[in-house]
């Protein structure tokens, strides 16, 4: 695991074999290492016209390769969303192929996913996309490409979630119901994280000391369950959930506040390729990107495809991970109860990346970087991280 970067599950899977109560859904006659297809239905599909927005045949790879950051799981809907019909699963590789399928058309290519944390040795994106250039896509966060620059530059094209869902969590009986980061963490407890950056950023903000930061977590919920005083990280797209529905020694109500109203405003996981690529691919991303946008928004809308696929594939990996279609489901409607999926406020068009807010993640991290010597110099221009020339400026939530 990447500590900088902070993926806040990224261990956490041992743990829940052991105190969850899971309930995986299965998928009859799905794909499996021998290439056997999905019988579940995707809805009609049709073929995309010749030559039309969503033929993605003549420009695009025969096999679009998209890697996330993280084992299968709802914040991934959006990408997992256009595997069509008819997939297979790859038990070795952690990866689903199938149709590229937007909108019920099918676009002439295949979609390949893989997965990221353990399956790819838990090395960042940026690094994984620079070691195997069949990979197209990646999800990148704002703060793995900030990380990666220098030698491995990736430049994101749409975001997906616009707000990140990672979250510090505590229990509010220790902490006096506490509502907010900063009166959880006012008496001096140790706020437990996988890496450097949450933590800097409080210390900064003046909400911790530097002696309350323990870079200690695992991603397992015992020390919770056993020290309940300590502030931890968690996403608000399923431990809220987990912790109380499927954890039998916790069984109760957390409390939370979201990171991004404390400062930690970065793009989670947006679509980005290599840098070399924006031009090198351009009449395939010119097409894809407006897909990527709609998958994202077409997912919220009806995740029940995506989140079988991705309990599906959950189970067959048999990494440790586990993820239930209850889990699914809540994150589904916590990403639109949360309003962690919107339309760029200024231009009100899905996707789009804003630029001010680009500067600003990188005035904010690219320092702490520095200085924790994830980065040799801050010295990094917000510009180069992003590109909206391919955003299809039609596309919006409303």
């Amino acid at each position: 695991m990447n500590r900088p970067l902070n993926r806040p599950r990224h261990r956490r899977a041992a743990a829940l074999i052991a105190l969850a109560t899971v309930v995986p859904l299965a998928l009859t006659g799905c794909g499996s290492d021998s290439g056997a297809a999905s019988t579940a239905s995707a809805g009609e599909v049709t073929k995309a016209e010749k030559g039309s927005a969503k033929d993605l045949s003549d420009v695009c790879p025969a096999t679009v390769v998209m890697q996330q950051d993280w084992q299968p799981e709802a914040e991934h809907g959006g990408m997992y969303s256009l595997v069509g019909e008819g997939y297979t699963v790859d038990t070795d590789k952690k990866s689903v192929t199938g149709p590229l399928v937007s909108g019920g058309v099918d676009t002439g290519v295949k979609i390949e996913v893989r997965s990221g944390g353990p399956a790819t040795g838990f090395q960042p994106v940026p690094a994984t996309m620079y070691l195997d250039k069949d990979i197209l896509i990646g999800a990148v966060n704002t703060d793995a490409a900030i990380a990666a620059a220098a030698k491995q530059p990736t430049v994101a094209l749409t975001s997906q979630l616009t707000v990140s869902p990672q979250i510090l969590m505590w229990d509010p009986k220790s902490q006096d119901g506490a509502k907010t980061i900063a009166d959880a963490a006012k008496d001096g407890d140790p706020v437990v994280t996988a890496g450097d950056v949450i933590p800097a950023l409080l210390e900064s903000q003046g909400m911790i000391e530097k002696k309350q930061s323990d870079l200690s977590y695992e991603g397992t919920p015992q020390r919770f369950v056993t020290e309940p005083t300590i502030l931890q990280q968690g996403f608000a797209t399923a431990e809220p959930y987990i912790y109380e529905k499927e954890i039998s020694s916790w069984g109760k109500p957390i409390g939370y506040q979201l990171l991004s109203e404390v400062g930690y405003d970065i793009y989670p996981e947006p679509i980005a390729v290599r840098a070399e690529d924006v031009e090198k691919e351009a009449d395939c991303l010119e097409k894809l990107v407006p897909v990527m946008q709609q998958a994202e928004i077409d997912y919220l809308a009806d995740p029940d495809w995506a989140n079988r696929i991705i309990v599906d594939i959950v189970d067959r990996y048999q990494t440790g991970w586990t993820y239930s279609e209850g889990v699914a489901a809540y994150a589904a409607k916590t990403m639109t109860d949360l309003d962690l999926v919107h339309d760029d406020p200024k231009s009100g068009v899905f996707g789009q990346i804003d630029g001010e807010r680009m500067k600003q993640v990188v005035e904010t991290f690219a320092p702490i970087m520095k200085q924790a010597g994830t980065i040799g110099s801050d010295d990094i221009d917000p510009e180069s991280l992003y590109d909206n020339r391919f955003i299809d400026d039609s596309i919006s939530m409303k």
